[in-house]
């Protein structure tokens, strides 16, 4: 007896089930109601229950775009699963409209997509980790893949699928410098970070003292928030460039993130996407909203003014060893403009040092002799060898390709049709043609 014949073969499983996989479970969704050929789609999701970034939203931390660049809203503004429709079922529209922002804190971000995820609870299997893609026959042509994954119990065990998206995100990037700290809760990435300041003493109102390292966004929001919630906290930020840098977003550069820049971006040589990445970097990455380095700055000059001195800011300025005792945590520092050393002890270290996003390669491995380097076509469907009938989707780790916002929320609603679309081609799912919104109509929503 196969394996097969002893479980069911799902249409599709998605890998993760943050914002891109939701998007794509909308679309579905919207898709079968209008052709009356629904997908089998289970999302298998690590966390027990819906978080995004659960343990980053200090209470100063706001979205970075606009609401209207939610799940769905760019491709179906009618959508009952709209930013807006939340909010009226919450009875906060009027409420959110007087506060005359686009901008809303990312605690209602993440309880809006945890409002829409709610939905979708049938199609959803919590607290279980995917270890491994796998093909479900030894040889012939592949149609079937074997998900497998661990439960909360420990336990391992197998899903059946004739295709994939896989939609992880991000994993936290740890300098070498800090490799061994990997248990030591004196030390703990920003994805941590409310959990790892409450197990901190300066939860108690111990003082401390608490290096920051990165210059980007992340690293702004808790020096912010450990000014706000924790006085007795003196907060440094540590990092090798001149200044913090403020991110543009002013209208011509943010088109970049609109949907038919992914179109002008798949269309280029590899060297032109390259320079078009570089030329945007200050749009996403080690930069910060104008408004909060402004009241950084203002904090600091407060200081100046009291001639008491709690926070800094230290720029040009480069770790080259970390060691931890008993006392704490010593930082030795390069001053990148005199090249000169020194130590400096801590009590903690929080590293905003961004994210990788390498997690693909490794669920991927087994299939690795029949698939292109984990390269992907415009649809996002992973390049394989003919014997690979089953198709392999890749959601958010394809910027390379398609371009910044591949790892943002810009591109979720378009993005996701896109996928839904040629899932349901591949699948033999296909609507009719007139039923068939084409991806030129979908990127100029």
């Amino acid at each position: 007896m196969t394996l097969s014949t002893l479980q069911p073969v799902h249409d599709v499983i998605g890998v993760g089930f943050g914002p891109s996989n939701l998007a794509l479970a909308i679309f579905l969704q919207e898709q079968a109601q209008r052709t009356g050929k629904p997908l089998d789609a289970l999302f298998i999701e690590r966390q027990q229950h819906y978080r995004w970034h659960g343990d980053t939203l200090a209470s100063q931390s706001e979205l970075q775009i606009s609401f209207l660049k939610d799940l769905v809203s760019m491709r179906n503004p009618t959508s009952p699963y709209s930013f807006v429709n939340y909010l009226n079922q919450q009875g906060r529209l009027v409420d959110f409209i007087n506060l005359g922002t686009f901008y809303p804190c990312r605690m209602e971000f993440n309880d809006y997509l945890r409002w829409v995820a709610e939905q979708f609870s049938e199609q959803a299997a919590y607290g279980e980790q995917v270890l491994r893609i796998e093909p479900a026959t030894g040889s012939g042509a592949i149609d079937t893949l074997k998900v497998i994954c661990r439960a909360a119990n420990g336990r391992e065990h197998t899903r059946l699928t004739r295709s994939v998206v896989v939609g992880t995100g991000g994993t936290a990037k740890i300098p070498e410098q800090f490799a061994a700290f990997k248990d030591d809760p004196r030390v703990f990435h920003h994805s941590r970070y409310l959990s790892g300041i409450r197990n901190l003493p300066c939860a108690q109102g111990q003082p401390m003292r608490i290096a920051i390292i990165g210059s980007g966004q992340s690293a702004a929001e808790a020096f912010i928030d450990l000014h706000d919630s924790y006085p007795q906290v003196r907060a440094e930020m540590i990092f090798r460039a001149s200044a913090l840098k403020p991110a543009d977003s002013t209208p011509f550069v943010n088109e970049i993130f609109a949907p038919a820049a992914t179109d002008l971006m798949f269309g280029h040589s590899e060297q032109a996407r390259r320079q078009l990445l570089e030329e945007y970097q200050n749009t996403n990455y080690s930069v910060v909203d104008a408004e909060l380095i402004s009241r950084i700055y203002g904090v600091l000059y407060r200081q100046k003014v009291a001639r008491q001195q709690r926070h800094a800011v230290l720029c040009r300025q480069q770790v080259e060893h970390a060691q931890g005792d008993a006392e704490g945590i010593s930082l030795t520092l390069r001053d990148l403009n005199s090249g000169e050393q020194r130590s400096e002890r801590y009590d903690a270290v929080v590293l905003a040092t961004g994210y990788e996003r390498n997690t693909h390669r490794d669920l991927l491995a087994p299939l690795h002799g029949l698939l292109q380097d984990c390269q992907v076509d415009r649809e996002y469907r992973a390049l394989a060898a003919p014997a690979l009938k089953a198709p392999i989707f890749l959601q958010g780790f394809c910027e390379d390709s398609h371009g910044l916002s591949d790892t943002l929320l810009s591109v979720l609603p378009i993005r996701s049709a896109e996928i839904g679309q040629a899932l349901q081609r591949a699948l033999g799912r296909s609507a009719a043609p007139s039923e068939a919104p084409d991806r030129v109509a979908l990127a100029s929503a």
